[in-house]
């Protein structure tokens, strides 16, 4: 399946960067050429990322579940003959990574899990950020007119007065085929991953922003109590959903101070 998968920067240390939802490799751009400096960066496209020429044309519940991209993952891994390595997954992608890390442990030492959420429906003792209505309306919206939801989304999950970053994730996300947008979002926004939790003893650390109308701190804090390895939680002030968009330098210093044991 193609990717785009691609090395680059040199270190003994290997950074996997995984996009979520709508977005391609083009979202960690502002960190690359520093991170590149210290790390090998694995760098790649999710096959239903609108980078991906045709992206991805599916609806069908296994070929949208975490445990299938977990998968896919182990398989890119595998194919790079990489283990050992520190995944950075960002939102679905964080989820991503944590079953692919219970599939194959040897494959990974620590996850950065960066505005990830497990589940996004509120429930009793737990809050996700969302009511069922409010996903409801979000699916609905997405059925009815997917790229105007997609411009109305975009620009307040992205909170970026960069505008050509802003620019790349729209032509990204618009570029997704509708059909698996759809089935994707019912999966993310539907499914509960918090059993997922007790059975990561990965040291973990989780980058949450405080501006993010997607997942909430008390999400980033609820994840930190249910996992098992040593888990720390890096609060960016004034970001959105793409800290390492919004606040690059707070980000990378994040992962340095993070990595500094491993080097």
């Amino acid at each position: 399946m193609a990717m785009n998968a691609r090395l680059v920067g040199s270190g003994k240390v290997t950074l996997v960067l995984a996009h979520g939802y709508g977005g391609s490799q083009s979202v960690w751009d502002a960190v690359v050429p520093e991170l590149s400096q210290r790390y090998q960066l694995l760098l790649f496209d999710w096959s239903f990322s609108g980078a991906i020429s045709p992206p991805a044309a599916f609806d069908s519940p296994e070929h949208c579940s975490f445990e299938f991209f977990a998968d896919v993952l182990i398989s890119l891994l595998l194919r790079f003959g990489l283990k050992g390595v520190v995944f950075v997954g960002h939102s679905m992608s964080g989820m991503i990574g944590c079953a692919a890390y219970i599939k194959k442990p040897e494959l990974f030492r620590h996850l950065v899990l960066v505005a990830s959420s497990p589940r996004y429906i509120n429930s009793d003792k737990y809050d996700g950020g969302f009511d069922l209505c409010n996903i409801e309306s979000i699916i609905n919206n997405i059925e009815s007119n997917f790229h105007a939801w997609v411009e109305d989304f975009g620009k307040a999950v992205m909170a970026t007065e960069d505008p050509h970053a802003l620019q790349n994730y729209l032509q990204s996300f618009k570029g997704m085929n509708p059909k698996t947008a759809l089935a994707l979002a019912k999966t993310i926004f539907y499914s509960d991953q918090r059993h997922l939790l007790q059975h990561v003893w990965l040291p973990c650390t989780i980058v949450q922003g405080t501006q993010d109308i997607a997942v909430s701190v008390a999400v980033g804090r609820y994840m930190q109590s249910k996992i098992k390895g040593k888990t720390s939680v890096e609060i960016v002030e004034g970001s959105g959903h793409f800290p390492q968009l919004t606040c690059k330098e707070k980000f990378i210093e994040i992962i340095n101070r993070t990595l500094m044991p491993y080097m």
